[in-house]
């Protein structure tokens, strides 16, 4: 289904006070100064989706806040979507300040979050992942599994379950009472959500490998991927989901008194890793250069949006990058704008220097962001 946001309108949000944004269906370049506001509005857009946003924020620290307010407004994003040529719209927000969770209506009907994904999948790729390959795993670990969900709506809801069960899991085990009829119960959905996860991830790992491994001479290196848990290695070599779960259950029982004395459960698919390697190089991403590192976390972004892009029964994807063209060369520059107009989808881009998008001259909206509002460019 061909999705392309023409209209973004926010109230109190971030730096927002009030916006209103016509957008062509094209690529947008949004460029201006530093804390023009350009980040927030890819933030607004990547709420439209099912999660926290780009950022992983609170509801609280969305709210615009003057100067003595303790808290952030109410706020809300509001846009129109056409999904095959049809106008849809879409909103979400806080109806009150320090709210919890915020809402979600479609056609101004309010409906499930979940129901954004019937009409929003999108990647994204911000400055906070260039460093991905030499972080933690927890990091590597949420990228991908950004990239899962974007493909596979229920992921996301795989891994709240998971995480619900897990927390509550390890307070009976450090706080009491540990009842093993109960333990029992929280280790069942683990097993069965972490069997999910597993899966999941092994799905995507493996569809992103054939893309990248199909996509024949470009300028981004070519990357291997792998996951390095065990409950992704059984899922890669063909275990069933039943399988899998089973014996994460067993495993999780057999573990209660270590994860007791470590305040943690040491197993499951939360302790899992994505481990890239430069191919042409032969060496772990990590170990390459921060231009190299960027290109090809960018190459697994684009290889996602261009598999989900031949997805007839569901939204194509809506690609946000941040300040993407840094340390990329002329080069890849254009090669980058190149695969976004092949693809045909729609970007989101930002950045300070006008001059790192001219090849995009023609092939994209531009809208310059300063402290007036918007104003168009010759893009």
């Amino acid at each position: 289904m061909r999705t392309a946001l023409t209209r973004l309108t926010l109230t109190d949000f971030r730096s927002y006070a009030r916006a209103d944004l016509a957008l062509d269906g094209r690529a947008v370049v949004l460029t201006g100064p530093n804390g023009a506001g350009k980040t927030n509005l890819l933030e607004a857009i990547s709420l439209l989706t099912p999660g926290r946003g780009l950022r992983g924020a609170s509801q609280a620290e969305l709210g615009r806040r003057m100067a003595g307010e303790t808290s952030g407004r109410a706020w809300a994003v509001a846009a129109v979507t056409q999904a095959d040529g049809e106008p849809v719209r879409l909103g979400t927000g806080v109806e009150a300040a320090g709210a919890a969770r915020r809402s979600v209506r479609l056609e101004g009907e309010p409906v499930p979050p979940g129901r954004l994904a019937d009409y929003q999948r999108q990647v994204w790729l911000t400055p906070a992942q260039d460093r991905l390959f030499v972080e933690a795993a927890g990091d590597r670990r949420r990228f991908f599994d950004r990239l899962t969900f974007a493909g596979e709506p229920a992921h996301a809801a795989h891994a709240g379950a998971y995480d619900r069960a897990m927390r509550e899991r390890t307070r009976l085990l450090t706080d009491g009472p540990a009842d093993a009829a109960w333990l029992s119960a929280l280790e069942a959905r683990m097993a069965e959500s972490g069997a999910a996860l597993a899966a999941g991830r092994a799905r995507t790992l493996t569809a992103l490998q054939a893309e990248i491994d199909g996509r024949g001479e470009r300028p981004f290196p070519q990357a291997r991927l792998s996951l390095t848990g065990e409950w992704e290695q059984m899922a890669l070599g063909g275990a069933e989901s039943a399988e899998i779960d089973a014996r994460l259950a067993r495993a999780l029982a057999a573990a209660r008194d270590r994860d007791a004395a470590a305040g943690r459960a040491l197993t499951g698919p939360h302790r899992g890793d994505l481990a890239v390697w430069h191919a042409e190089k032969d060496r772990p991403a990590g170990e390459c250069s921060t231009g190299e590192q960027k290109a090809l976390i960018l190459n697994l972004v684009l290889a996602q949006a261009a598999r989900l892009s031949r997805a007839e029964s569901a939204p194509n994807p809506i690609m946000l990058l941040d300040e993407v063209a840094a340390h990329l060369d002329r080069r890849r520059r254009a090669a980058l704008f190149d695969e976004i107009s092949a693809l045909g989808l729609q970007a989101f881009l930002t950045g300070t220097d006008e001059q790192l998008f001219e090849d995009l001259q023609g092939r994209a909206q531009g809208i310059r962001v300063d402290a007036s509002g918007f104003a168009p460019l010759d893009a």
